[in-house]
């Protein structure tokens, strides 16, 4: 695996830190930002700067609908210099876990200033990450909470918040190129699920699923049936496992609505970092390149 600078330079002061205990009291006394979720923790680590920890409460290949805090995560919390929060309803648990842990500091919202999609019945959809024009507003909130929080720093983090935006930009370019050579009445996908809207609406995507905006309860029988005739009537050319969900019903309904399973999706948590979405610019990158090449197959 091919590290980066600053994951480089974490390695390095661990790997200084088991020699010299100076190094380690000084470790422990940097300043601490945490995450409620993966991505954020990624788009934080990604603009922070150095010498700003990053964790996430919720680690990868982890399903933040149905996160229960220990006491070590309010320990973490109630440590933090700075929190951070996707906001939109992600968290619901993150305002009682801020009160038990006794956390007094700011919690940021990455999302403020986002219009977000609402269903039938006005719930919010929370997942505005999928989108890379909204990730830009992610990153311009959490830069400005950084120089908020670090103002002597202001400079630096400037610089890496201008660098991640164009990555973030040359991607979106990417993903629209690739997406838009499949035809866009093959655009039509299942996933595990409801949490791919964001994408769908700004690349052109269709996207359906047995469960909801979250993970919290299994889906009717009538629903997976709907879904099923839905699959058969309108030509559904993939269906997608996603990393946070267990797949026996995806497998299920592919089987029965007779359709490929395409592999797998990253929806609301990163993988693993030997995996194919160890950071939120390769996620979006890995399920835009295995949604094309499912629906031009």
């Amino acid at each position: 695996m091919t590290l980066n600078r600053r994951q480089t330079l974490q390695l390095g002061s661990v790997a200084l830190a088991a020699l010299h205990p100076l190094a380690t009291r000084a470790q422990a006394s940097a300043p601490r930002v945490v995450a409620s979720f993966s991505l954020l923790a990624d788009m934080a680590q990604e603009l922070a700067p150095v010498g700003v920890q990053v964790t996430a409460l919720v680690g990868p290949n982890a399903d933040a609908h149905v996160y229960e805090p220990s006491p070590a995560d309010g320990k973490r919390l109630a440590q933090a210099d700075l929190v951070l929060i996707n906001g939109l309803g992600f968290e619901g648990w993150i305002e009682r876990m801020v009160k038990v842990s006794g956390y007094r500091g700011t919690v940021a919202v990455a999302s403020q200033g986002i219009r977000a999609r609402t269903g039938g019945h006005h719930d919010t959809d929370p997942h505005a990450w999928q989108d890379l024009t909204l990730a830009r507003r992610y990153a311009t909130n959490i830069s400005a909470a950084f120089t908020q929080r670090w103002p002597a720093q202001r400079d630096e983090i400037a610089r890496r918040g201008a660098d991640y935006l164009a990555r973030i930009d040359g991607l979106d370019k990417q993903v629209r190129e690739w997406l838009g050579a499949v035809p866009r009445a093959q655009r039509r996908v299942i996933t595990s699920h409801d949490a791919f809207n964001y994408f769908g609406a700004a690349y052109g995507v269709d996207f359906l699923a047995p469960q909801g905006w979250n993970t919290h309860s299994e889906p009717s029988a009538a629903a997976v049936a709907r879904l099923i005739r839905q699959i058969k009537k309108d030509g559904v050319r993939a269906i997608f496992i996603e990393n946070i969900s267990d797949p026996r019903l995806v497998e299920r309904i592919a089987r029965e609505g007779g359709v490929r399973i395409g592999g797998t999706l990253y929806s609301d948590a990163l993988s693993k970092p030997d995996g194919p979405a160890p950071t939120y610019l390769r996620l979006i990158e890995h399920n835009a390149r295995s949604l094309a090449a499912a629906l031009q197959a």
